[in-house]
């Protein structure tokens, strides 16, 4: 996506082509001085290596100063940046007066310290590159990770459908086993019961009250139910 942080410059020729401002005394402002305006700073702009170099890692991601110094954008001898034109931009002596007038007295700051704005636009555009050009690089770090790891989580999840599925047989095959324990003891619970029947019917004409029991098995050690209970 372009960037376009110099429109400040370029707006402040357009306000002063439709409201016919004089720079000097006399002289009005062309209308072509805004077109002129855009197509030196598109030069400028397309002077400037299109992608910065990292001589160095960037320990602080969230250091910009960091971040510029490992693209190599230093500050000029002069000491005037971008930065210090934005805080001059600001400074109350004149971030209440009219735009055209902020502008003019950057120039006449900049004409002062033997400054040309051209400098301070390729500041601007180095600066910008340089924080695009570490977006890229931190986009691509992640886009890597992602997947990485989606790979590593792919080949988690098949371990884990494995190992799941490994359980579930192992608990499907301890609840048949006593399944079919239960269906033998039940069918031979019948058989005894039948078998105790037999016996008791043989018991049956020598005892008053027959001993032989031919319902379920007491459990040993469980108390039998008071009487009346």
């Amino acid at each position: 996506m372009s960037k376009k942080w110099y429109n400040y410059f370029i707006s402040v020729d357009r306000e002063s082509v439709s409201s016919q401002q004089t720079d000097e005394p006399g002289r009005q402002t062309s209308p072509g001085s805004s077109q002129n305006a855009a197509q030196t700073i598109a030069e400028i702009a397309a002077s400037v290596q299109a992608t910065p170099s990292f001589t160095k890692p960037v320990a602080d991601p969230t250091s910009f100063e960091q971040i510029y110094q490992a693209a190599e954008v230093r500050v000029p001898s002069h000491g005037f940046t971008i930065f210090k034109i934005a805080d001059m931009l600001k400074s109350e002596h004149i971030r209440s007066l009219p735009v055209e007038i902020k502008r003019s007295s950057v120039l006449l700051a900049l004409d002062a310290a033997g400054v040309k704005l051209e400098e301070i636009i390729e500041d601007a555009v180095r600066r910008d590159r340089a924080l695009d050009t570490f977006e890229l690089v931190q986009q691509r770090a992640l886009d890597q990770l992602e997947a990485a790891k989606a790979e590593e989580n792919k080949k988690l999840q098949q371990e884990a459908d494995r190992v799941l599925n490994e359980l579930r047989a192992k608990i499907q095959a301890n609840n048949d086993e006593v399944a079919r324990e239960r269906e033998r003891i039940e069918t031979w619970r019948l058989q005894k019961q039948q078998e105790e029947r037999r016996i008791a019917e043989a018991v049956a004409p020598f005892a008053s009250e027959n001993p032989i029991s031919t319902g379920p098995a007491v459990t040993p050690g469980k108390p039998d139910a008071a009487p009346g209970h």
